[in-house]
């Protein structure tokens, strides 16, 4: 029996400097980096506008570096960005939007980023006229500036 209790001390004894004994620290894990998927750069930029007065929205796109008059406003885009079809949607346009007073002057009102997926965020709001963007697009229907020159 003493043969018996020396090998439960001993086994014991073992257990204990296991328990005590610290482990080593587990090799730090290298945190996984989401693939940031690249920005998708766009030559047109959709913009939706409404006039207080009438009620009427529209929507009209303009090329990047072009600018359209909407009532009383002109509006420029100065790059227009999109994300893949595949990811969450982020669409942010920089923006220029001038005014002409009625002594024919040009007033610049805004200057800064527009959100799409947030309109409310950075929209022009003008007495008259609402601007905001809507999306940014590769093809539209209207001609492209180059192409209008042309003909």
């Amino acid at each position: 029996m003493g043969g018996l209790m020396v090998a439960v001390a001993a086994f014991a004894a073992c257990s204990m400097a296991a328990a005590q004994t610290p482990e080593a620290p587990a090799a730090p894990e290298t945190p996984a980096i989401p693939a940031t998927p690249e920005r998708i750069t766009n030559p047109v930029a959709e913009f939706a506008g409404i006039d207080k007065i009438t009620g009427r929205i529209i929507t009209f796109d303009v090329y990047i570096d072009e600018t359209v008059q909407f009532g009383a406003l002109q509006v420029t885009p100065r790059i227009c960005y999109s994300r893949p079809q595949t990811e969450e949607p982020k669409t942010d346009s920089f923006v220029e939007v001038d005014e002409i007073t009625l002594d024919r002057k040009i007033r610049r009102i805004f200057t800064g980023w527009m959100f799409a997926e947030s309109p409310g965020l950075n929209a022009v709001e003008h007495a008259v006229y609402d601007v905001w963007l809507k999306g940014c697009k590769q093809k539209s229907d209207v001609p492209a500036p180059d192409a209008a020159k042309t003909n």
